[in-house]
């Protein structure tokens, strides 16, 4: 596409016949101008705008055509655009001999017409012709903006300065002021400030010096500069420091003074008692010696705090690739768990019969399952996903985590459990809660480098008056005791602050405590954490109880087969040849007619075949065109379309600019035919 002044341009065309709507692509991308063909003048008016060059429409498009939303958006357009049309028309068509060709130009304002035959030379130089007006616009909104821009950088350095501006007319003594100017000599921003009340407001004794030289600014043209008191009208003494210039008329004549005002107030307070000070030097010399120690030891301060800063950006920094890395790998070994599960769905069907092999396949899928609940962990260290809030058992929840907090803790370490067998539900992201579990259990771990013991606990507790960290109500609490070192009362007091930290250099990042906080303070409670010095420490963390239910999601034998009472046509998209014959295997023995593209341009070549299809199932993260650009494009062609968007991520990414159901990898051939039947069925 063209590129005028930062602006990517295309141009429009409409012809309803399709033949010469291709030929006139066809000749402007010899020319290479980027063309878009309309379907319709409904598509044309949606697709307006500063990314539309010019249009071109044949006479016959709109010769019984209902111009109206056209002419709407030609008049609303910007005062800056005069979007160029190009009329093409059968000889003795134009505005000449044709009264409603006339008309067409008042409709449509900038109109152009090419009367048939034409030489496809005559096209481009017409095309050209308009693009380069068009170019012209571009360039004139530039301008504005540009001017916008230095107004507004203007007025923001007269209020970074508090700077007041006033003009003063010599032909009338009129005299026009900011609010900022009428401020400083002592009036609100609503109160009148004449000539005569500025000059009656500065000081007598300096009132005939700022007369004389606004007289001899005016007769020489010299430059106006004068420090003066001025009395508010409150009785209180200021001063001001005004300075302006003359502007002549077109005679050279002075024709008024602009300029601006600051108060100086505290500069002269201090200039006074610099004066002052320069009278007892002994004391100026003390003074500056303090002053220069002071400065000496803040220098010294802000030296270690950038130390400090820079250790902690490198920390950042890590982590940051860290999770980078992490996101990236359990995104592609979801990928592979999809082809993984989805085989071994399959697979049990057809050993069914065969309890061993039956046996040995549920063992596989049992593990597969584990590893995509490990990508998920991974995908939320990395924050690759939003916190998903539903009600959680967090009894359930702790129960879960028994060997892997076995596993974290080592051998020299005894974890034990203090947990009821019930508890109320709490709102909260049962994978950030189970980071955060793992986070102060290895914290405990750490602290007992001679082995000890670790108590994880649940309660329930009540909090009759609002605290400062918790409001009232009932609460949860999860709590992690060890036996370690403990900490002294200022460590304690810093323990949550980010990057903080009391391991050695490269074993933590101060970021867990830090990160736990803030996942209690989203969730509407607290980290509450107490210890002494050679008894060890608890964290607590207090989630508040929710009245919540969470919705049941039952997934039976039978679901596998849920909307098998439809066969549906399905073209399933991936870039990943694995991952589609996986997908189409478990959609034809669902009893689905499938078709497969390895990549949006094929998927797109299918869909303009005419062919029909049901459902479009696609992979988001392919090269080339994303699932969010072929839906896009599908939708174009058929908007009820119905399509989902597998992803190995939770959340599509920012600006993917879709909202569409999602399939999210690895998905079972049950999770496949529960999502198909909710398309289908919308």
């Amino acid at each position: 596409m063209k590129i005028l002044n930062d602006h990517v341009t295309r141009a429009l065309i409409h012809a309803p016949m399709g033949r010469d709507a291709a030929v006139a692509g066809a000749i402007l991308a010899e020319a290479s101008i980027a063309s878009e063909v309309c379907p319709s003048l409904d598509v044309l008016t949606s697709l307006l705008g500063e990314s539309a060059s010019f249009v071109v429409i044949t006479e016959e498009a709109i010769r019984n055509a209902d111009l109206k939303p056209l002419a709407a958006w030609v008049e609303i357009q910007p005062s800056w655009s005069d979007l160029p049309f190009i009329i093409v028309t059968h000889r003795g068509g134009g505005p000449e001999r044709n009264p409603a060709a006339a008309r067409l130009s008042e409709v449509l304002g900038n109109v152009t017409f090419l009367e048939r035959p034409f030489h496809a030379t005559t096209f481009v130089s017409v095309a050209k012709t308009a693009l380069k007006a068009r170019g012209r616009q571009y360039e004139a909104l530039s301008r504005l903006e540009e001017l916008r821009e230095g107004e507004e950088r203007l007025q923001t350095a007269l209020l970074a300065g508090n700077l007041g501006t006033w003009e003063l007319d010599f032909a009338n003594n009129g005299l026009i002021t900011s609010d900022v100017f009428r401020g400083i000599f002592g009036r609100s921003a609503d109160q009148a400030l004449t000539y005569d009340d500025l000059i009656a407001s500065i000081d007598p004794d300096d009132r005939q010096r700022v007369l004389t030289a606004i007289a001899t600014t005016k007769g020489t043209g010299r430059d106006f500069q004068v420090e003066h008191r001025t009395v508010w009208p409150d009785g209180s003494a200021h001063w001001a420091d005004a300075r302006a210039r003359v502007v002549s008329d077109r005679l050279g004549q002075p024709e008024r003074l602009v300029g601006v005002c600051s108060d100086i107030t505290n500069r002269k307070i201090a200039e006074a008692e610099l004066v002052q000070l320069n009278e007892t030097l002994e004391d100026r010399v003390f003074k500056r010696t303090r002053e220069l120690e002071q400065a000496h030891r803040t220098l010294l301060d802000e030296i270690r705090q950038r130390e400090v800063a820079e250790d902690q950006l490198r920390q950042a920094q890590k982590m940051e690739a860290i999770g980078q890395l992490t996101g990236g790998v359990a995104h592609d070994f979801n990928n592979l768990l999809m082809a993984v599960l989805g085989n071994l769905d399959l697979l049990r069907k057809s050993v069914a019969d065969n309890s061993k092999a039956a046996r040995l396949v549920d063992g596989a899928l049992q593990g597969a399952q584990r590893g995509a609940a490990l990508t998920q962990r991974l995908l939320a260290f990395a924050r690759r996903q939003d916190l998903q809030l539903e009600p959680t058992d967090l009894v359930a929840l702790v129960g879960g985590m028994h060997d892997l907090l076995a596993k974290s803790v080592g051998n020299g370490v005894h974890i034990s459990y203090d947990v009821p067998d019930a508890l109320p539900p709490v709102l909260a992201d049962a994978n950030q809660i189970e980071l955060a579990l793992l986070n102060l259990v290895v914290n405990s771990r750490d602290a007992m480098s001679d082995g000890g013991a670790v108590v994880v606990s649940l309660r329930r507790a009540d909090i009759a008056a609002t605290t400062d960290d918790l409001g009232t109500g009932d609460y949860i609490i999860l709590g992690v005791s060890d036996t370690g070192l403990g900490m002294a009362p200022e460590t304690l007091k810093r323990a949550i602050d980010p990057f903080f930290s009391t391991k050695e250099l490269g074993k933590g990042t101060g970021l867990g405590l830090s990160m736990i906080h803030g996942l209690a303070l989203q969730l509407k409670g607290a980290l509450r954490m107490t210890s002494r010095i050679g008894k060890g420490t608890t964290a607590e963390l207090w989630l508040p109880v929710t009245g919540a239910v969470k919705q049941a999601e039952p997934v039976s034998e039978e679901a596998s087969t849920a909307g098998s009472g439809v066969r549906a046509r399905i073209l399933v998209v991936d870039d990943d040849a694995l991952i589609a014959m996986s997908t189409v295997d478990m959609l034809e023995d669902l009893g689905h007619e499938v078709y497969e593209a390895n990549s949006g341009a094929d998927a797109l070549k299918f869909l303009e075949s005419g062919k029909e299809i049901d459902l479009l199932i696609t992979d988001y993260s392919m090269p080339h065109m994303t699932g969010a650009e072929l839906a896009e494009n599908a939708l174009s062609l058929n908007p009820q379309l119905p399509i989902l968007v597998a992803t190995g991520y939770a959340d599509l990414p920012p600006g993917s600019g879709i909202d569409l159901p999602r399939l999210g990898k690895p998905y079972t051939q049950a999770e496949l035919a529960s999502q198909i039947a909710k398309a289908l069925a919308k």
